[in-house]
């Protein structure tokens, strides 16, 4: 007869299902041949049981943590039971299947057996640098189509039994710019779910099947009740807001992104019906990246400190109809989905500002601000290609101000290339990384500061892709606080010349000795900046964020 599992080994189970993820984590960073793996941490990295439910994340992407679960759902609907073996290695990247996102987030998955039975599956999610299509980085502000964006995996298996699928291996070498670094990053993410198994059956092997198993049932169930406990604290009712985002890389728009939320004691209900269809260019998510969003946003309001399990979503429900630019069909564009994910996000804060204001900010810089840049290096003449997301300015909160030089939300635990790895593998001279100047984002508590990043180009024959959201619409403030200030693109000649200013572009071709500069915005304010304290406003003068003329502008403080 089983018996009762107590609370102290559920705990203890708890804390190894943790460590599994943190371990896998750390596995696929060591290995991975992409610096926007190991340097960035572009990944994520989960641990389900058997039926997908997910059970264990590691750090990394917090907009990864609707897919990893979406994904290994997606294969167990499509292989039955006879046909999944021990050290079988799936990969998928389609986004319009369970757990895509663009098609460099590639997520390969395991399943693991004990004494003959399947009873769990590692993941992870990871970007690569190179997955093929018409432009260098798989990523196009001009694409029109997903066939254009790179080669799609539609859930199939790149190992079977232990034995990897050759033909496989050596169609993706052939359609990627840079193999060798593709083919490593699949390998790396490979022995990161082995990783993952090993240490899953050692729990197992320690504690037995039906007490692992019992335990996970039980976080589930402890996750479910602790967002429940949260409820009590929460408003209740609805809360509408809107934003736009300003254009889809085709000089369509803007795009209305919109959201109704409904607080209930029991359910938190994100509704999206109304915002608009799907664009012709590649902004465009689907349904398991908007899910995704709204748990990021969840988690962050009722268990931030808690480890994601699927017990924590039960009370979430979000609602958008098919074939807005939320929930694209197929073979809508979708390289730069992340800026529909993070506009979907903020919209959700922004209804929720006024009646949390201690718990979301003002609007923050609102971008991955991603940035390709391809070319050769100016010594030995072999192509690199440099594939960075920008940290910006996150809006203030009550009592708090705005962070700055941070990743957006969405991108978590990420982080950016140092300036040595830059300059070692790539063509450029870092000339300037520094904070962004503009005065943007006051208010009683101002907005954080984007940065300014200069490149300096080696060699001809150079071109970047971009694509910088909230180039035109600035994040908002709250409370009389002020709006942020916008992303954007400058390039300069070797004599200092203005050659350019974009936010988007796709291949826009630079030369030697040009320099470009990558400015990500402040974000935005909290709090009619009158009231802000007048040492506060001589400390911003001090550290260099205003001068004293700004100052008298900004606050209307005599400061001297």
């Amino acid at each position: 007869m089983n018996k009762k599992v107590d609370i102290f080994t559920i705990e203890i189970i708890k804390n190894a299902l943790v460590a599994i993820g943190e371990e896998m984590f750390l596995a696929l960073k060591r290995s991975s041949k992409s610096p926007i793996i190991y340097e960035s941490l572009d990944y994520g990295i989960g641990v389900t049981d058997a039926k997908g439910r997910l059970i264990s994340q590691g750090n990394g992407i917090p907009g990864f943590i609707g897919t990893l679960d979406a994904g290994v759902k997606n294969i167990i609907a499509k292989f039955d039971n006879d046909n999944i073996y021990p050290d079988d290695v799936f990969i998928l990247n389609d986004p319009y299947a369970g757990g895509g996102t663009h098609l460099s987030d590639v997520c390969m998955i395991r399943p693991i057996f004990f004494e003959n039975e399947l009873v769990a599956w590692t993941a992870n999610k990871a970007h690569w640098t190179e997955i093929g299509g018409k432009d260098p980085g798989s990523y196009s502000a001009d694409a029109t189509e997903i066939y254009q964006e790179g080669l799609q995996f539609p859930g199939i298996k790149v190992f079977e039994k232990g034995i990897p699928n050759q033909a496989l291996l050596d169609l993706i070498e052939v359609n990627v710019r840079l193999p060798e670094m593709t083919l490593g990053d699949l390998q790396a993410c490979a022995a990161s779910l082995k990783v993952g198994e090993q240490r899953f059956l050692s729990v197992m092997g320690k504690y037995s099947k039906y007490v692992t198993l019992t335990a996970i049932d039980k976080l589930l169930e402890h996750g479910d009740l602790m967002v429940l406990e949260k409820f009590k604290t929460l408003p209740k009712g609805t809360f509408e807001a809107q934003d736009v985002i300003d254009e889809d890389g085709m000089g369509n728009g803007p795009f209305l992104v919109k959201v109704k939320v409904t607080i209930t004691d029991e359910s938190f209900i994100l509704d999206f019906t109304g915002s608009s269809d799907q664009a012709p260019g590649p902004i465009n998510c689907t349904m398991g990246v908007l899910i995704s969003a709204a748990r990021e946003v969840f988690m962050g309001i009722v268990q931030p400190d808690a480890p994601a399990t699927d017990g924590c979503f039960r009370r979430l429900e979000v609602i958008c109809p098919e074939g807005t630019l939320l929930t694209a069909k197929r073979p809508a564009p979708v390289s730069s989905y992340f800026e529909a994910m993070v506009c979907a996000s903020d919209v959700i804060r922004k209804a929720l500002a006024d009646v949390l204001p201690g718990v979301v900010t003002a609007g923050q810089f609102g971008s991955v601000c991603t940035m390709n840049l391809s070319g050769k290096m100016p010594d030995t003449g072999e192509p690199y290609l440099l594939v960075e997301p920008l940290v910006g300015g996150w809006g203030a909160a009550v009592g708090k101000d705005g962070e700055s030089g941070q990743f957006c939300v969405g991108n978590g635990e990420t982080s950016n290339i140092p300036i040595e790895i830059t300059e070692a593998r790539y063509g450029v001279l870092v000339e300037q990384y520094t904070f962004n100047s503009e005065t943007a984002g006051a208010g009683e508590f101002r907005g954080g500061n984007g940065v300014v990043l200069d490149y300096r180009i080696l060699s001809d024959g150079t071109d970047i892709s971009s694509f910088f959201g909230r180039g035109i619409t600035a994040p908002w403030g709250i409370d009389e606080g002020k709006e942020g200030s916008c992303n954007y693109v400058q390039v300069f000649d070797s004599e200092g010349n203005e050659k350019a200013r974009f936010s988007r572009t796709s291949r826009y071709p630079l030369n030697k000795g040009d320099l470009i500069r990558l400015v990500t915005g402040n974000g935005g304010g909290w709090g009619n900046p009158v009231k802000r304290p007048k040492e506060k406003v001589l400390a911003d003068i001090k550290n260099g964020y205003i001068t004293h003329e700004q100052a008298q502008v900004l606050y209307q403080h005599g400061v001297s």
